[in-house]
């Protein structure tokens, strides 16, 4: 008896890891593409770009300190945190209080902009 008794809670244990993987595996294919776009929405790359303002260019270090909304395709909240530039010629126009648009990817180390816009005063 004791036997069955082991063998019944090994297979629920065995359905409930099952079931709990198929829930994860549903719940990640239905996220969003990571760009944010739907790919039959036909809308622009704009939509990919998150909003900041400039709070220190760091020339040296090619390094921006950006106040930043949600930047949806690295899932991350707004905030303000430094961003390595993969363009350092872009930093000689940029200054402290400037309104951009941005597009930011994993590097490695951190987190590199890999395009930048000024926005409008």
């Amino acid at each position: 008896m004791k036997k069955s008794s082991t063998l019944f809670l090994l297979a629920a244990f065995i359905a409930l890891s099952a079931n709990s993987l198929a829930v994860q595996a549903q719940t990640s294919t239905a996220m969003p593409p990571a760009s944010g776009a739907s790919s039959n929405s036909g809308s622009s790359a704009n939509e990919a770009l998150t909003e900041g303002e400039i709070r220190k260019v760091d020339l040296e270090q090619a390094k921006l300190t950006i106040k930043h909304g949600e930047i949806k395709n690295l899932a991350m909240p707004g905030m303000t945190m430094v961003f390595r530039v993969k363009d350092a010629a872009q930093l000689a126009t940029l200054k402290a209080g400037d309104k951009i648009r941005f597009r930011a990817e994993r590097g490695n180390p951190g987190y590199v902009v890999t395009e930048l816009h000024l926005t409008a005063p």
